[in-house]
């Protein structure tokens, strides 16, 4: 497939899966969220993020040498140093919104582990699980940063992780497609992979939206 073909078969698989159509996101950015709400989403969120360069290693060292390659390393790359590590500026986030250290949550132990599952079973299960995030992450992060400043009252540096990616990602869903156009990835893998992917994420989304009515009968 082309690249531009793999992008379109993202969109098809994806067509339920927006993330920005799930009611957390839709909550977020009505600025609908409680302060302890946004906490518990940045103590969940971490452990993804915290959990990427270690997927982006493990994928570029099963690669050959070659363009696929030299894409993964250049996000590894991006991921721990540009403008500075990504963990470093999500932290920045996180105390902004009082999170605190807390053990993964059953979505967000499933949402890690089918990632480094994708890593397990080959390089294009895990390209094509890390795009079904990737090439709609630019308008995510985008709208989260938007909307923290509008309706929850940060600024830069707090907000900074999320405006790096809102003009990072564009890059980032094209290195993925051109990654797995490279590798000649069949279009059933790429699908079967890019959905379990986009599901694990949008269990991620329904357990913060579950949230609320756990923590109003605590």
């Amino acid at each position: 497939m082309t690249p531009d073909a793999i992008l379109r078969l993202y969109n098809e698989v994806l067509a339920d899966r927006r993330l920005l159509a799930h009611p957390f996101y839709r909550r977020w950015e009505a600025g609908q969220l409680a302060g302890w709400e946004l906490a518990a989403y940045a103590a969940q969120y971490r452990h993804f993020e915290a959990a990427l360069p270690e997927l982006l290693e493990s994928v570029s060292h099963c690669l050959a040498p070659g363009p696929a390659r030299q894409a993964v390393e250049a996000n590894l790359a991006d991921e721990r140093a540009v403008p500075c590590a990504h963990l470093e500026m999500f932290d920045v986030f996180a105390r902004a919104v009082g999170a605190e250290a807390a053990p993964p949550a059953p979505a967000t132990a499933a949402l890690v582990e089918s990632y480094r599952a994708a890593v397990q079973s080959g390089p294009m299960q895990a390209l094509a699980a890390l795009g079904a995030y990737e090439v709609q992450s630019s308008a995510i992060a985008a709208s989260k940063g938007a909307g923290l400043r509008a309706r929850y009252g940060l600024s830069w540096p707090d907000t900074r992780f999320w405006d790096v990616h809102a003009t990072m990602d564009d890059y980032h869903a094209a290195w993925v497609a051109d990654a797995l156009s490279a590798l000649e990835a069949p279009d059933d893998l790429v699908r079967a992979s890019a959905r379990q992917a986009a599901d694990s994420w949008w269990a991620f989304l329904d357990e913060r939206q579950a949230r609320p009515a756990a923590h109003a009968c605590s």
